[in-house]
């Protein structure tokens, strides 16, 4: 543990990369191995594991550590986890497969990206999962509809990666190891986390800069896994952070990488997920805003902020930061909340997404107080490209 850190959940990294030697033989071991293609997001569950992002787990859950997770949102060694980490197969592939064995896990391409040990195979409740982890049993919702396309049977076990997926984004793809040498070198102890998977507005800048008034650093973690098709673009979001960081943020406070993760849309289960990860990445403390990892109206407002109550803050180990909806006040003149704010809905400068978009495609610049001009610009010439 890096001198100051928090320490990642569990007490220590687990990285499940393959050494060069342990790679070499377990490709050549997985010649003779049953496969099984993996899609994107199991790809990305595959790169959290690797690196130690998803930290302890060793691999795809077995059965105790699934329901432990799904019925009262703790793995069974009793640490807090509130999203199943699975990897679910067809009946006909499952009975082909033999607990015990390894199995060669692969891309689309057939390459292989780790060897698992399947300590076990077992069958699932759909519906269960969907109720308990997402609040719903509606198809429409992108994580449940995930749940119900995928295999009825689960496979569980440890896994050894022998290969990461193309690294996109380099240069930002931070190991939990690495932000970790990063803060410590900065002389940070307590830094805070922010999630998001939308460009950085007046409103998001307004909350992590509240809370970096009180720690030393900011980690600026951007998910850039599967996400909704109707949501920016990483690539354009990133170029929305880094115009922002150069313009309005202290250089030598804040840290910019990205996390692999797909999104799950589980609102508040997800913002336990969010803030577990982070931690492992070296976060003391990590921002919770309004409806953080929501999707529709599947869930309340501040949903995400009430079910922090529900865990042992020691066992979770790091501290959220509650921020409810912010704004700029044209009275006040300045940014605020209905926390600090006496004024009434019509002196704030507040728009909806659909509306921002309207505004952005129509090459118009949404309002300062709204956005900064730099990340509009970015936004605008995205676009406008989507356009032609």
């Amino acid at each position: 543990m890096m001198k100051g850190l928090i320490a990642p959940h569990g007490g220590a990294l687990v990285a499940n990369v393959a050494t060069e030697p342990e790679r070499l033989a377990l490709q050549e071991q997985a010649k003779g191995l049953a496969r099984i293609t993996l899609g994107s997001r199991q790809l990305a569950d595959l790169e959290m594991l690797a690196i130690g992002a998803y930290s302890p787990l060793l691999g795809f859950m077995t059965q105790t550590d699934y329901l432990g997770v799904v019925n009262d949102m703790h793995l069974s060694n009793g640490l807090p986890w509130s999203v199943p980490i699975t990897l679910a197969a067809t009946s006909e592939q499952a009975a082909t497969l033999k607990e015990g064995s390894q199995i060669a896990l692969v891309d689309a391409q057939d390459k292989l990206q780790a060897v698992m040990t399947l300590a076990e195979k077992y069958y699932y409740d759909k519906q269960r999962e969907a109720s308990q982890v997402y609040r719903t049993q509606d198809d429409a919702h992108p994580g449940v509809k995930v749940v119900y396309q995928q295999g009825d049977v689960l496979l569980g076990g440890s896994v050894r990666v022998v290969a990461l997926p193309q690294q996109t984004f380099a240069q930002y793809r931070h190991t939990p190891e690495q932000s970790r040498q990063l803060f410590s070198e900065r002389g940070w102890q307590r830094v805070v986390g922010f999630q998001t998977r939308n460009p950085v507005h007046r409103a998001h800048e307004y909350i992590q800069k509240c809370a970096l008034e009180t720690v030393d650093g900011l980690f600026l973690h951007p998910l850039v896994g599967d996400t909704k098709g109707d949501d920016i673009p990483a690539d354009v979001r990133m170029r929305c952070y880094e115009v922002l960081l150069q313009n309005y943020y202290p250089v030598d406070r804040v840290v910019l990488g990205v996390l692999p993760a797909a999104m799950r849309y589980a609102g508040p289960r997800e913002a336990i997920f969010h803030a577990l990860m982070r931690k492992n990445y070296g976060c003391s403390h990590f921002i919770v805003g309004r409806d953080h990892a929501g999707v529709g109206n599947y869930y309340g407002t501040y949903d995400a902020h009430h079910i922090f109550a529900q865990f042992d803050p020691v066992k979770l180990g790091i501290t959220p930061m509650f921020f409810d909806h912010t704004f700029f006040c044209r009275v006040c003149d300045a940014m605020a909340s209905s926390k600090t704010c006496p004024h009434g809905n019509e002196q704030h400068v507040t728009l909806s997404g659909t509306k921002v978009r309207q505004m952005l495609q129509a090459g118009e610049m949404p309002p300062r107080e709204f956005s900064r001009p730099e990340v509009a610009q970015v936004l605008i010439e995205a676009m406008c490209q989507l356009v032609r």
